[in-house]
């Protein structure tokens, strides 16, 4: 896919971090699924992996957790 930020570049899988925040709370997923530019480094993930992300670091939020760093793992 051609890239939407630098008009540039064409993306290629591959995996990256994804970092989320909520008040005192931080979430990491490493290796998560993505499509990235091979020109300017924009990453892209799909709406189910992104569902995905969100409904852990919900559950982990809930939970009363303040540093969560853990690998992707699909649904």
């Amino acid at each position: 896919m051609k890239c939407a930020i630098c008009k540039n570049g064409e993306t290629l899988p591959g995996h990256t971090t994804v970092t989320l925040t909520r008040e005192e709370s931080v979430i990491v997923f490493k290796h998560v699924p993505a499509d990235i530019c091979q020109n300017c480094g924009e990453e892209y993930t799909d709406d189910k992996t992104v569902n995905t992300l969100l409904s852990v670091a919900n559950d982990s939020y809930a939970k009363g957790v303040v540093v969560d760093v853990r690998d992707y793992k699909a649904a």
